[in-house]
């Protein structure tokens, strides 16, 4: 298992060679992750989010509905090109590129209301996951929840999805986040953080 986070170059070639890598927008477990994350957002609206991994867009799509404002976040320029495309008409949305994290977009603090990491964290080191954690804590207003979504299979990825969760979790928990809701399906898992509170739903075992 390479232990050094993925570079940009092996995302743009995945682009280049694949219209649609991973299959987002075409495949059934991309249909049930997708339908499982938003049904943790039912109800809400969001005034500034930041969904972190778009790729091209799908999510996106689907996340700016419940959104007034929402930034996307990718390393890809071929992906980013593909998300505008698949968002035009969608006020309020707009894309950055960046490398993660050192390429984390120049953010206030405390301005983001949700932060939704979606299939990104296991292709980061341990080291960078930290980074990435105290960045997404620095513009996480209170309130906010964190939502991660991991794939949980075989991977050649610096880490496991199960690995690359903890490790985050590990951070917003000594920040004094607490887990809120934890569930694993097939393929996948979601995490979401927030404030204390009742109603903490939580069922991940690692």
């Amino acid at each position: 298992m390479n232990t050094h986070s993925w570079p940009r170059a092996v995302f743009e070639r995945l682009h280049i060679r694949h219209a649609n890598p991973w299959g987002v927008g075409t495949s059934a477990y991309e249909r049930r992750k997708y339908r499982q994350t938003l049904a943790l957002l039912a109800g809400r609206h969001f005034m500034n989010a930041l969904e972190l991994g778009c790729s091209i867009g799908v999510m996106t799509a689907r996340l700016a509905r419940q959104c007034d404002r929402l930034l996307a976040v990718d390393v890809s320029r071929i992906a980013l090109r593909r998300a505008r495309l698949r968002c035009t008409g969608r006020e309020g949305v707009s894309f950055y590129r960046g490398h993660l994290p050192g390429g984390f977009p120049a953010l206030p603090a405390r301005g983001c209301d949700l932060i939704v990491i979606s299939e990104l964290l296991y292709f980061l080191s341990p080291a960078d996951i930290t980074r990435l954690a105290g960045q997404c804590l620095r513009v996480r207003r209170s309130g906010a929840p964190i939502m991660l979504v991991n794939w949980t299979g075989p991977t050649d990825t610096p880490c496991t999805g199960d690995e690359a969760a903890r490790h985050f979790v590990a951070c917003c928990l000594r920040a004094g986040l607490r887990v809120v809701h934890a569930r694993r399906h097939v393929g996948y898992r979601l995490d979401m953080l927030a404030d204390g509170g009742d109603g903490a739903d939580t069922a991940v075992t690692d």
